[in-house]
This record gives C-alpha cells, structure tokens and sequence, in this order.
C-alpha cells in the first residue's frame, strides 16, 4: 500500500511570508509533513475544486466568499496570522460546521508589554529627552535634570483592557509593587481578581491613576471613546500610553491634552501608518513616539510558525487547537482593528 497523501494546505499569509513566521527548521517540517500551496490571498476562490475540496487548513485569513466556503469540504482550521481578526468570511458558517478560527496575536503580548513598560519609564524619568540634552550639550545634572521626574514603584496604574496584552503587562510590572486598576467590559470581575488586579470603571481608572496603559482591541463599540471627557477626568501631569490600536481614542484630542500640559502621553501607533512626515504629532512636546514597533521582532515572528505547527498536529490527531487563541462566535465579528500593511 502506498503512503497516504500529507494534508493538504494552503498558505496565504499577507502580509506574512512562510519565511518569515517559521525557522528553517520548522519550515522544512512544514513542507514535509503537508502538502502546501502558496497562493495571494485574492487568488483562493480561483482555486480548482480538487484544491478546495482537498484543503484541510488555511495559513492566513484571505477572503473567503460562502460560496468558496461550501466548496472546502475537508476544511478544519483557519490560521489567522496577521494577528487582527479581518471581518472577510461567514464565521456563522464557519462556527456552525465546527471550523477553527484561530489567531496567533498572543505572541505579541510580551514584546508590546515590554516596551510599554519601556515607555512610561521614559515618560516617568525623561531618558529620551535627557539623551537629546546631553548630544546638544544641554544636559542638567544631578537633581536639576529630575524636575518632572517620579517613580514607577508605588505607583497607581490603570489598564484599559485585559487580554493577552494586558495580562503580560501586569506581569512585567509585577515587581513595581504598584498598585493596578483594570478596566475591561467583556470580563467578570472575579476573572480580574484572580489576575490579582482590581477590578474598576472607566472612570477610576481614569482618574485615579498616574500611567495609564491602553490595551484594549478596537471593536464596532468602542472606536475613539477615548476623547475629551475621558483625558479632562486623567490626573494633572499622568501618563497615558497607547499601545493596541489608535481607533480607540481621538487621536487629535488626545494630542491637544498633551500640547497644553495636561498629561504626557507615548504611543507605539497612528491614525494612519505610515505617519505623514507634517503630522503635528511628530513635534509635539510631551508626546513620545515608537513607530508600531513594539511586537516586531524576527524572535517573536517565529514563535508564530510554532504556534501553527503545534495546533495542526493536535488537530491531525483529531484534538482542538491550543497554542493559538479561538475566535469567539459572540465577539469576532465586532472586532474592528486594522490589518497591518507591513511587518
């Protein structure tokens, strides 16, 4: 008897390549153990039906049409690489016929958590500005340079949303012995608790912070609903660092709370990327500035890879996935994060 054909996969991960999400290493597994058939995300509904018929997972979250979906009998998992999950196929259908949606955004949580940490640092110790002073042979030594300076530790912080990334960063902020606030809507209280955070409204964590950590997702109820009334009620002189997505909040207001003194703020993304080279933001004094770079490191790119791998072989042994995080039948199609345009 022959040996049985190796499952058949498809690979559209825009704007991921293979090269990128796997070592060589668990490339070379890859290709061993699936056949795999690398496409551009708008070619699938082209694909023969043999292909489609034959298709057990799908790397990437191309478009897929219903009547596409009703030709992929033997599907059984979608691998959303690119991290945001993309309102582009019938989730009701894929749910109902008991398909995986997955994604590998949990890769991201500790790189993001770390360099949010990174910038209220720098927000709370000035260490950017500092540098700039010294290079230009302005620096204040000793306590002069330390004016606006204050502490991390013993502080009262407030996160705005509590997934994957929000639950990295209370772990790295562990050892600050800080005192941390959580707001996030879609978890019960005791979940926050167990987490050894303190459950609380938008508005505590607003008010009664001094670095405010947002990390929430943006979905179809919550787009800007940080705005004026929620920077007003942020204590004089607190940090607000913006690390998920910038949809979240009015960006222009938000830039305007900075530029009167209000509070100082850091953000690792943008209304629009890349930022235009005028945007005021790029001179605005009090405002620190990462180009969404947070997450993007070649390490954490491939734990993407491992992720894959690992959740196809439990399900070729006809297990569920779990390395990478389910959508949610109740939650996916209210999200509303942009797809990234590059690595």
């Amino acid at each position: 008897m022959g040996e049985a054909p190796r499952p058949l996969v498809i690979s559209a991960p825009e704007p991921r390549t293979l090269d990128l999400i796997f070592t060589p290493e668990a490339r070379r597994r890859l290709h061993e153990d699936y056949d795999i058939r690398e496409i551009e995300a708008a070619q699938l509904h082209r694909l023969d039906e043999e292909v489609l018929g034959a298709a057990r997972y799908i790397i990437g979250q191309p478009p897929i049409p219903p009547e596409t979906l009703d030709r992929m009998t033997s599907l059984r998992c979608v691998f959303n690489v690119e991290t945001n999950l993309i309102n582009n196929m019938p989730y009701e259908t894929l749910f109902e016929r008991g398909i995986h949606v997955v994604t590998t955004g949990a890769v991201f949580a500790e790189p993001v958590a770390e360099m949010g940490l990174a910038l209220a640092l720098n927000l709370a110790r000035g260490v950017v500005d500092a540098d700039i002073a010294f290079r230009q042979g302005r620096e204040l030594w000793g306590g002069d340079g330390n004016a606006s300076a204050r502490l991390v530790s013993g502080s009262e912080i407030g996160i705005v949303g509590f997934g994957d990334l929000g639950r990295a960063l209370n772990r790295v902020l562990a050892g600050f012995r800080a005192r941390v606030r959580v707001f996030d809507p879609w978890l019960p209280p005791s979940s926050l608790r167990e987490a050894g955070v303190e459950p609380a409204s938008l508005d505590t964590v607003l008010s009664e912070s001094d670095f405010v950590f947002v990390v929430a997702a943006v979905t179809s109820e919550n787009r800007g609903f940080l705005g004026a009334e929620a920077f007003q009620k942020m204590r004089p002189g607190a940090a607000f660092i913006l690390l998920s997505r910038a949809d979240v909040v009015d960006f222009d207001v938000l830039m305007e709370a900075v530029r009167r003194g209000h509070i100082v703020a850091a953000s690792d993304v943008f209304p629009e990327e890349p930022l235009p080279t005028d945007h005021s933001v790029r001179s605005l004094d009090g405002f620190l500035r990462s180009a969404h770079r947070a997450g993007a490191l070649d390490i954490v790119f491939k734990r993407m890879g491992d992720m894959v791998l690992e959740d196809m072989t439990l399900m070729d042994r006809g297990l569920p996935p779990m390395r990478c995080k389910r959508a949610e039948r109740e939650t996916v199609s209210r999200m509303r994060s942009k797809p990234v345009e590059r690595n």
